[in-house]
């Protein structure tokens, strides 16, 4: 493996003496992103552009297509060699043995389209075609987080939360639909907001980035004062996740309650996973793993409490160390063999 996985730069010549890249894409409904780089996951040229949603599914596939083209002839403008496969991590379920999206739940027009199909007959190259959460936990398990283990399971948490498995090393994909939808679980509501409220509710509803945000901002007033209050001058509207984070770590009190009931309704999902599948690791990227010590520390207490008795201690609970470009290191590594 590389000691430079995924951590390759724009100014990097593409390619290696003896051996041809693979080209790694991103799909997302608000970043595209395609990299030059070696199946052991190290980005050699990167480019990357904002998704424009309002041209729906056929204007993303036209950007990314224009995108990989300028990835490859840059390359070889360089002096690089011609990629041999491409690896796809896409923003959505899909059903990866025929590399189909299923839908996209932030762009329309992905329903049933064959990504895989598409790749291979706009480039030439073999694809291979999967979730962006299973692609960013492959990558955290070969490249970051998860080195060394054999059992892991991974769990993004921002706007949304997903997850992926990983099982005697390799990528556990269910019957090929995907698997390790922790968000889509089911935990107690512990925000109780209203009597209209469902006593138990998914874990994506309740403890996402924006489920943090919106209750934060639904509060009567910030306490005169307090970090939080000094931060957004007393208006709930400009709560944000990176306010949260700082206040957290500055020990607004406010802020540490909500973290507090998020992750008891976080570390039952997460103990739940644990005592079914009993990983070496757990790791947790995206947005809210930035959180750091003051998330941390509270979901490995909470999962601690809940947890089969047995397992207690014999697992870790760890910040992804892959960032940004996750996906993309994932997606090289998932590039097919020739």
């Amino acid at each position: 493996m590389s000691e430079r996985c995924g951590n390759g730069t724009d100014s990097q010549p593409a390619g290696r003496p003896g051996s041809r890249p693979v080209v790694g894409v991103e799909i997302g409904g608000t970043k595209l992103q395609a990299a030059l780089g070696t199946r052991d996951g190290e980005i050699l040229r990167l480019v990357t552009e904002r998704a424009r949603p309002d041209g729906r599914a056929q204007g993303i596939r036209t950007q990314t297509k224009s995108l990989v083209r300028r990835l490859i002839e840059e390359g070889a403008a360089d002096g690089g060699k011609q990629p041999e496969a491409i690896g796809v991590g896409f923003g959505g379920p899909v059903d990866s043995s025929s590399g189909t999206v299923l839908v996209s739940h932030q762009v329309e027009g992905w329903n049933d389209f064959p990504l895989k199909r598409w790749f291979e007959e706009e480039f030439g190259l073999s694809a291979a075609v999967e979730n962006d959460s299973n692609a960013a936990g492959w990558a955290e398990y070969r490249c970051g987080g998860g080195r060394g283990c054999r059992n892991m399971v991974y769990m993004n948490i921002g706007s949304g939360i997903g997850g992926a498995i990983v099982v005697n090393g390799a990528l556990y994909n269910g019957q090929g639909l995907g698997a390790g939808e922790i968000g889509h679980t089911y935990v107690p509501n512990l925000w109780g907001t209203s009597n209209k409220d469902r006593p138990f509710d998914k874990v994506e509803n309740l403890c996402s980035g924006w489920s943090i945000e919106r209750h934060l901002r639904q509060v009567d007033r910030i306490p005169h004062k307090s970090p939080l209050y000094e931060m957004t001058e007393g208006r709930p509207n400009r709560i944000t996740g990176p306010v949260i984070a700082e206040a957290a770590e500055r020990g607004d009190r406010l802020v540490l309650e909500m973290l507090g009931r998020t992750t008891d309704m976080l570390g039952l999902a997460i103990a739940n996973v644990i005592m079914l599948l009993h990983p070496e690791r757990f790791i947790i990227g995206g947005g809210f793993a930035q959180m750091g010590k003051p998330l941390f520390e509270r979901l490995r207490a909470a999962v601690e409490g809940s947890v089969f008795a047995p397992f207690k201690g014999r697992y870790e609970i760890l910040p992804a160390q892959l960032e940004q470009n996750v996906v993309l290191v994932g997606a090289l590594l998932l590039a097919p063999e020739k």
